[in-house]
């Protein structure tokens, strides 16, 4: 079993296909006007509007904009350099500055306009990076 995919259900999907093509740097493959995705080398973040919650049983399936338990992380090459090239952007989402932490990433961590956590990072030892 393997995961394959991330689905964040939004009532913005404008405003988080703008945040996170700026973030990333990728552009989201848009299937409808209401499902994107965002194709990394691992794993995939997709992007749903409230209306694909019909598909799934209802707007009771999901609740957009609630998230307060999951960090959604992407490894990156240089979370310094990310983080200089962001910094503006993310200034209203900004939760941590790159910062070290025990286990050996450095973290940049933030939240999407929906309030979902992000988190990029950096191993920086050989054990942080066996990923």
């Amino acid at each position: 079993m393997n995961i394959v995919s991330i689905r964040i259900i939004t009532a913005n999907i404008n405003g988080l296909i703008a945040f996170y093509e700026q973030v990333t740097q990728n552009s989201v493959v848009h299937y409808t006007p209401d499902f994107v995705e965002l194709k990394t080398k691992t794993a995939t973040l997709a992007i749903g509007s409230t209306k694909t919650l019909q598909f799934f049983g209802g707007e009771s399936v999901a609740q957009p904009a609630t998230n307060r338990s999951v960090i959604i992380e992407f490894m990156v090459e240089d979370v310094e350099s990310d983080y200089e090239r962001l910094a503006s952007f993310l200034q209203p989402y900004l939760i941590q500055k790159p910062t070290l932490m025990p286990w050996g990433n450095k973290s940049l961590l933030f939240r999407d306009p929906d309030g979902n956590l992000v988190n990029l990072f950096t191993p920086l030892n050989l054990g942080a990076n066996d990923k």
